[in-house]
């Protein structure tokens, strides 16, 4: 596979080097790979890829009549377009040419719905053939790429490449292939073309609202216990005291706790462990009154019966 003539491999250790330790000097590009150092030409970079030397090297100089007809040409409709402009104004031939422009020459990431007036201007002397110094013009992009804190992106990695191959005694190191998404051929030309197509086109009507799933309340074991319509009853519960078995009663709450809350639950709960400890008190400040009432510790069945007649 090759990439404008050149063999569809880059060397990413030799890159990353290259514009890490890059800078522009005296109009030139220079740099250090594993210690060696790298100086990169205009004419050295013109004559390798073959780049025309003569022409415009300044854009604002297209003739004006190129310009006007180009404003008609490009246009999608009836009236001209400015030379800043969205992509869905213009001609889909041209909405390609502006993206070829952007991604491959000057290295720009991701797609534009803008036209800038310099894109603009280069579709304008591409169209209507008009002598530009493209080894001068692309050699410009090469530098601000490897200028420090410059907001160029980083490209150019196979022609770079390229170049340093025909440096003596360096290493470049393993060799990659190259992306072949970022290879323009016939494929990637009809996937611009299908992605610039929907450039503009406002989406009819709104989406579905999704709905919402309802949200089920849970309520808790305690309270979900005490709302049921029966209530089950208490679990058998064994007692022991000394030198006697453990007496076990079953305990049927349907009167007292029909249509009460698990805050009632509770009061009668408390309640009976309050009237427990009332009775072992009471018992030693009234004597003899106790005598016939059962103890609660001696036979709990008893207890129960005569503290709550009918349960």
């Amino acid at each position: 596979m090759e990439f404008l003539g050149c063999p569809a491999i880059f060397h990413e250790s030799a890159l990353i080097e290259f514009f890490a330790n890059g800078s522009v000097r005296d109009g030139m590009i220079v740099s250090t790979i594993g210690g060696i150092a790298v100086e990169i030409r205009e004419s050295v970079f013109a004559e390798t890829f073959g780049l025309p030397t003569e022409g415009l090297t300044d854009l604002s100089e297209v003739p004006r009549n190129f310009l006007s007809d180009a404003q008609s040409l490009f246009s999608a409709s009836e009236n001209e377009v400015s030379t800043s402009c969205l992509k869905k104004e213009i001609k889909m031939q041209y909405r390609l040419l502006s993206d070829i422009l952007a991604k491959s020459l000057f290295v720009k990431a991701g797609s534009f719905d803008a036209v800038t007036r310099d894109r603009f201007l280069l579709m304008t002397v591409i169209t209507f053939d008009v002598k530009v110094n493209w080894g001068n013009l692309l050699f410009g992009v090469l530098k601000e790429m490897v200028t420090p804190d410059s907001r160029q992106a980083k490209g150019y990695a196979i022609q770079i490449c390229v170049l340093l191959k025909n440096i003596p005694g360096l290493e470049l190191g393993e060799s990659k292939a190259f992306p072949a998404p970022r290879i323009l051929n016939e494929k990637t030309v009809h996937r611009i073309i299908s992605v610039n197509e929907n450039v503009g086109i406002e989406e009819v009507g709104e989406a579905p609202t999704a709905k919402k799933t309802p949200v089920k309340k849970t309520m808790s074991k305690k309270r979900q216990a005490a709302s049921e319509a029966e209530v089950a009853p208490v679990i058998k519960k064994k007692r022991s005291t000394k030198g006697k078995s453990a007496v076990t009663r079953r305990i049927s709450l349907d009167k007292q706790v029909e249509d009460t809350t698990a805050d009632d639950v509770d009061m009668i709960i408390l309640q009976v462990i309050s009237e427990s400890t009332d009775l072992s008190s009471n018992k030693e400040d009234q004597g003899d009154k106790l005598v016939d009432e059962p103890d609660i510790g001696d036979d709990f069945g008893a207890w129960l019966e005569s503290s709550f007649p009918g349960s």
